[in-house]
């Protein structure tokens, strides 16, 4: 039995692995990467400090900041915010850095496609 995706690969008559080493799709990559991998380790490190405040100064996220709201409970709260944050941050960064390129790569390998059907 073959495997239908490596026959369809063969037959498509497009070099996927000639795209993927192409200067449009590594410069696409490179873009994508420098955004996400800065804010992953910026968050990471945020989510960090976070637990280890949590686990090693007990007291200061202790502290009351406004009645019965605590420094912890305003991080904690925070982990959110930020999420929400990155996650529309990189929302508008890929509609208007990533998109555009992807969607001509796109029909750059569509054309390729319909022209050796």
């Amino acid at each position: 039995m073959t495997d239908r995706r490596i026959d369809d690969a063969h037959t498509s008559g497009v070099d996927y692995i000639a795209v993927e080493e192409s200067a449009p799709f590594r410069e696409l990559k490179r873009r994508q990467r420098s955004f996400v991998f800065p804010l992953a380790v910026a968050f990471l490190v945020w989510y960090f400090v976070y637990v280890l405040l949590s686990s090693f100064a007990p007291e200061f996220m202790a502290q009351p900041v406004s009645g019965a709201i605590t420094v912890g409970l305003l991080f904690g709260l925070g982990q959110f915010v930020t999420t929400f944050a990155i996650t529309m941050g990189y929302v508008a960064y890929a509609n208007r850095r990533l998109d555009p390129g992807a969607e001509q790569l796109r029909s750059e390998l569509e054309r390729a496609e319909e022209g050796r059907s």
